[in-house]
Parts: C-alpha cells; structure tokens; sequence
C-alpha cells in the first residue's frame, strides 16, 4: 500500500470507528479492538508500533483504581455517606439533592464517574422512594455533579488519565488549576439545579421523618476490611500527591495500592480482578492503536497545520478553539476518542506553532472535554449508566428530557471556564 493509499486508508478507517462507536449497534470495545487489529494487518503500522502506541500508564491507573474500589464498595461505606446526607439534609428534597450531589462530585474527584453512580443511584432510589418524590431531578443532578467532579483531579476522569499520562502532568498540577474553577462551576450548576427544581422536590412532613429513621449503620458490612480499605486509599491519594518528587509514575502507584490492598486483605486476585471492567480497558488498547496510525501516516499533523491557520498559532485563540470545540464535540461523541485524538493534535499544534510552555492548552481540553459531557445523554459514560438503570425501575430518562436540563448548564460551566482560563492561562 503507497503512502498516499495509507492515510486514505486510515482517515476513512478512523471516521468509520467513530462512526460506529456513536451508533452504539457494536459494543465500543469490539469496534476500538477491530479496528486497531485492522491497520496491523493492512500494514498501516506494524505490531511492534502498535504496542508502543498503547499508553500503559492509562491502562495501569485504570486497572488499579478499577481494584481499590471493587475490594472497598463491598465495605457499605458509600451507601453509608449518602444515608448519612440525606438525615443531614433532614429530608429536604432540594437540601437532599445539593448533598447528593455534592458528595457525587467529590467522589467522583478519586473513582471512576461510571463506579460513582453505580453505587450512588440504588440508595437515591430508596430516599426518594421513602420522600414520594420523583428521583429523576436527583439522578440527573447526580450525573451532572459526577462530570463536574471528575474533572478536577489527575484520577476523576479518563480524559484526565489520559492527558496526564501523555504530558507528565501530575496529580497536584491538575488539582491546584482545575479544582477552583471546577469549585465555582458546581456551585453555580447547583444553584441553577436549585432553581429549576425548587417547585418540583415538594414532599410531606411526616415522610421527612422516615428519612432520620434511617440507620447509616446498617449499610457498613465490614468494618475491619473498611479500616484497611480507606488505609490503603489515604496512602494511594498520598502517593498520587508526592509521585512527581519521587519520580514514580501514576499507574505505579494505583497497581501498587492495589497490591498492597489485596496483600493485607487476602482476597482473592479472581474477585478482586472480577471489578476491573476489562471492555473498558481493551477499548483504550484498541483506540491507541488507531490513533497511533494517525500519528504514523501524518493525518495528526496535517490537522494541526489547518488547525494553525485558523488560529495563527496564537495561545489565546488557540486554548478558547479547543475548550469550545472539545465541550461541543464531547457533548454529542464520547469524549475518550476525541481526546486520545487531541492529544498528539496539540502537541503538533504546540511544535508546528512555536508555542513553548502548552500546559493552557491542556487545561482547555480537560475542561472542555470532561465538562462537555454534560451536554446530552450521550455525552458521558456515566449518563448512559444512570439513564440505564432509571429505564429498569420504570423511569424514562429522554434525550430531549436530558438535554433541555443539561445542555444550557453545560454552556454555562464552558463561559465560567472560558473566562478562568483568560485571566489566569491564556492572556
């Protein structure tokens, strides 16, 4: 195959996985995996090149992480907070939703958005079923607060992992320049969220009471594995926190608190392994490999220079073009392959245009691209995942439903970014 054949080849390939993975007919994974096995043998790239375009740091935090919660959510301990917000907020519909969601952004903030939800919608259920209110406010706030969340640590999102891993950017780099942008954000998501449900949490005052009545207590299963268990996270978090001064990579230190974790509680490798979500890992391989191909016939660099032109290689309109662009592309696509394409783009962009220090263009595309989600339905794992759920228990969460609420919302977190990132990275 001639040059020229290939980057035709792998253009039309790459847009026909997208294509695909949008359509959701082929599980994602089964289409990121053919895909990439597609270009080895058409000899777009050998396997050799192949391997070495999988992000292993990626894949390794993922997989550590994927351990440390699967052993703690058998604890209770998640289930236990969430009661405990709701006799906080004395059964108080809107007072509820505010601490359910704003526990949902900090947990979101150190596990995966998807492990989130899973453990906090079932107890939502349950609150609102007791209140007599309908839980559909509550879970859409929840997954609007997971996004938001995630997107202020190195660990809380995919996108995250992945620019982390490809920059070198650490866990502290991205707590201390997202997370007070990403603080304001939430707080004004909720106060819109506050407004716009105001009328519609209403419940009676002899069911807030069945609310104190719920025992917390009851939901902790196993106290001396939860003792271990948040050990072994608070030394994982540390890890993260001092990985750049003792030269350690991310993945090390999720494996290592893995490792450690399944030591001192001597569960077995198969249950614990049995919570990694191995489609999500080999849908990383996959996409590599493509992007990867990208890379190699020149497509990513031939994007650039167009991408330059439109901008002039100027930081400014450079960081705004990719924060907007990733917020409405993420809205619509999954934002996990729109970023594992960005990523080498900007380095290219960054080469190509001369820019030295690329660190705001990064901070565009992880808030753009996190945030963005938030846009529709299908804008996020996590949104899929809870509407999935809702549909089990008879609630029908649309897209028009979702998105009327959300998308203005989302519009709204990309103007407060757009305006953090002028006064403080790109002017």
């Amino acid at each position: 195959m001639s040059p020229h054949s290939q980057v035709i080849f792998t253009g039309i390939l790459f847009i026909l996985t997208y294509v695909m993975i949008i359509a959701e007919k082929i599980h994602r994974s089964v289409v990121a995996l053919a895909g990439g096995v597609i270009v080895i043998l058409a000899g777009v790239v050998s396997q050799e090149k192949a391997v070495e375009s999988i992000d292993f740091n990626t894949i390794g935090l993922l997989i550590g992480m994927m351990v440390i919660v699967g052993i703690t959510r058998q604890t209770g301990v998640f289930e236990y907070i969430a009661v405990q917000a709701a006799r906080m907020s004395r059964g108080e519909p809107v007072a509820l939703m505010i601490s359910l969601s704003v526990i949902t952004a900090v947990a979101s903030a150190f596990l995966d958005n998807v492990t989130t939800v899973l453990l906090m919608v079932p107890v939502t259920f349950a609150i609102a079923e007791k209140l007599e209110i309908n839980a559909t406010p509550l879970l859409i706030s929840e997954v609007v607060a997971s996004n938001i969340g995630g997107t202020a640590t190195l660990i809380g999102d995919p996108p995250n992992i992945m620019i982390g891993s490809a920059t070198g950017l650490g866990f502290l780099d991205f707590a201390i320049n997202l997370t007070p942008v990403i603080v304001v954000v939430l707080i004004a998501t909720l106060i819109w969220l506050k407004v716009l449900y105001r009328r519609e949490l209403v419940t009676r005052p002899e069911l807030k009471s069945l609310i104190m009545d719920m025992d917390p207590v009851e939901h902790l299963k196993n106290r001396p594995l939860l003792i271990k268990c948040l050990s072994v996270i608070g030394l994982t978090i540390l890890g993260f926190i001092l990985h750049q001064l003792l030269h350690v990579e991310s993945a090390t230190v999720a494996l290592g608190g893995a490792a450690l974790l399944l030591v001192i509680t001597g569960d077995e490798p198969e249950h614990a392994l049995h919570a990694v979500e191995w489609p999500v890992i080999f849908f990383f391989a996959g996409l590599f490999i493509i992007v990867g191909a990208l890379v190699e016939v020149g497509i990513i660099e031939a994007l650039a220079r167009e991408s330059l032109k439109v901008t002039g290689g100027a930081l400014m309109p450079t960081g705004l073009l990719i924060l907007w662009l990733s917020a409405i592309a993420s809205a619509f696509v999954d934002n996990i392959p729109f970023v594992a394409t960005m990523i080498p783009l900007i380095q290219d962009m960054g080469r190509l245009g001369g820019i030295s220090d690329l660190t705001p263009l990064w901070w565009s595309l992880s808030l753009g691209a996190c945030l963005g989600g938030n846009g529709t339905l299908i804008g996020a794992s996590a949104n899929v995942v809870v509407a999935g759920m809702a549909e089990k228990r008879g609630i029908i969460i649309s897209f028009i439903q979702f998105t009327k609420v959300a998308f203005p919302m989302m519009i709204m977190s990309i103007v407060i970014c757009t305006v953090y990132l002028y006064l403080f990275f790109l002017r």
